[in-house]
């Protein structure tokens, strides 16, 4: 069971507020300074550190892996749970000793965080010298110089525009084959439970044009597969004329050109057709079938959607404030199984223990998971987050104890789920992209499939990153797939 949820990313009971985190690796380019970055949080967090990384270095800094080596250290941060935000804290709590004896290091807490307590940060945490939410971090250098000399200082400007679509990011983390592109910045959905609208601001879509040339530089540098990025990619729109969604919209009679989620992904798609193409995350609310048509056409469109629906309860959505009910939802699912067929990967959200929520309205979520079928999910308890509405409206009212009880059902149900529909692939041949070695051995090599599933195969030194490789599926566990090459 521990092995099954370390490695399909689902949370348990006792560790449902936890938070993924990376850190900055080793760069000598002689470079007079140094950063350190730990990213904490979703996947926006991990490309947002790589457009950090890339300003700073023009500024100067090459990276380190070793904080206490670091002349500036950045700590980019998530608000989504309240066990995030802690582990923020504990950090910095640890650099406070290298503080102590290196007087002259910056400290930096960035994003969502920094975002929703702004200058409260300075106060509470002594050692921090900036302050710097996820629209500002082009002002990072002129920030920096300024705490060198002794001042503090704070930039949460939240735009309407930035995009950050002319920085070529510092890719951090690297396999060398799959890679991150932000497409648009911002949410404009008021989810009741999410302080992502009021800490990465208005929905902004980025130049389609500057996202296909970044895949073609990724294609040319070796880059197999990207993955689009945005709080809600169904939503992105763009024109030469306006960027900002809300603003689009009420002119788009006047603008030029209007480039839809669908449009983009074609655009990227014909980049190579060795360049596969994912995309994160979609909306129940806005994921049409020109999206779903699109991935039809293209065979390196992956076959994998992350569609959340957080409960199965009609009337839990609606406080949630998700614009759509179960039947809705259920519907997106049959438009994706009559269109992309049932190979079709699938995974969700599941939020246990929202406020009110009764076992009954539970039990919707766990039948919900038996007619979807979702091949792996994130879930969580619900952790109230300070500010949002459901904080202001809605009381906390679900002990924890059966916050974590009902949380355990979902996570069962899910394991069983997820072996059920990786029994479904074994005898087939599918293709996978060579990723690097398996974790736990250098005899395997780890790939994945069209639908986002591990496939390990062994390594007989004849393949490498990057590599296509034909496989049949011999065995699974619910975590993993299990294959052989085949000529």
């Amino acid at each position: 069971m521990e092995n099954f949820i370390k490695d399909i990313d689902i949370i348990a009971p006792e560790e449902a507020q936890a938070c993924d985190f990376k850190t900055t690796e080793e760069e000598n380019t002689g470079k007079s300074k140094k950063l350190y970055i730990e990213s904490y949080g979703c996947q926006m967090n991990f490309s947002d550190s790589e457009i950090v990384a890339s300003i700073m270095k023009d500024n100067g800094f090459d990276t380190t892996s070793d904080f206490e080596q670091a002349d500036v250290i950045f700590l980019n941060t998530c608000s989504i749970r309240e066990k995030a935000e802690q582990t923020v804290r504990n950090r910095l709590n640890h650099f406070n000793a290298v503080k102590k004896s290196k007087p002259e290091l910056t400290i930096g807490v960035l994003g969502c965080m920094a975002e929703r307590l702004k200058d409260k940060l300075l106060e509470e945490e002594k050692i921090v010298d900036i302050v710097v939410g996820p629209d500002a971090y082009r002002d990072l250098p002129n920030l920096v110089s300024s705490a060198e000399e002794g001042n503090k200082g704070v930039n949460t400007f939240l735009s309407r525009e930035e995009t950050y679509a002319d920085i070529s990011p510092v890719r951090l983390n690297s396999n060398g084959v799959t890679a991150f592109i932000s497409i648009m910045r911002g949410c404009d959905n008021m989810c009741s439970f999410c302080v992502v609208p009021f800490t990465r601001g208005r929905e902004r879509s980025r130049d389609p044009y500057s996202i296909v040339n970044e895949a073609k530089e990724l294609f040319e540098k070796g880059y197999r597969e990207v993955t689009l990025l945005g709080q809600n990619v169904d939503s992105y729109k763009w024109s030469p004329e306006e960027n900002n969604k809300a603003r689009l919209n009420k002119k788009e009679e006047e603008v030029s050109q209007v480039v839809n989620f669908a449009n983009l992904l074609e655009m990227v798609a014909l980049v190579n057709p060795k360049l596969r193409v994912r995309f994160s995350t979609s909306h129940p609310k806005d994921i049409t079938d020109e999206v779903l048509y699109t991935m039809k056409k293209y065979d390196n469109i992956c076959k994998y959607i992350h569609l959340p629906v957080q409960s199965g309860n009609s009337r839990i959505l609606e406080l949630m404030n998700r614009t759509y009910d179960r039947a809705w939802y259920l519907d997106r699912v049959r438009a994706i199984r009559e269109i992309l067929g049932e190979e079709c990967g699938i995974s969700s959200d599941m939020i246990a223990g929202f406020c009110t929520e009764t076992e009954e309205e539970h039990q919707d979520t766990l039948t919900l998971m038996d007619i979807v079928k979702y091949d792996f999910s994130y879930m969580f308890f619900y952790s109230e987050r300070p500010g949002t509405l459901a904080a202001k409206k809605y009381e906390d009212d679900i002990p924890l104890e059966v916050k974590k009880r009902r949380l355990a059902e979902i996570i069962e149900k899910q394991t069983a789920l997820s072996l059920e529909r990786n029994k479904l692939d074994v005898g087939k041949v599918q293709e996978i992209l060579i990723e690097g070695t398996s974790k736990r051995s250098d005899d395997q090599l780890k790939g994945r499939n069209s639908a986002n599933k591990v496939v390990i195969i062994p390594n007989d030194g004849s393949l490498k990153k990057g590599d296509y490789v034909h496989v049949r599926i011999l065995d699974c566990s619910a975590a993993t797939l299990f294959g052989e090459v085949v000529a």
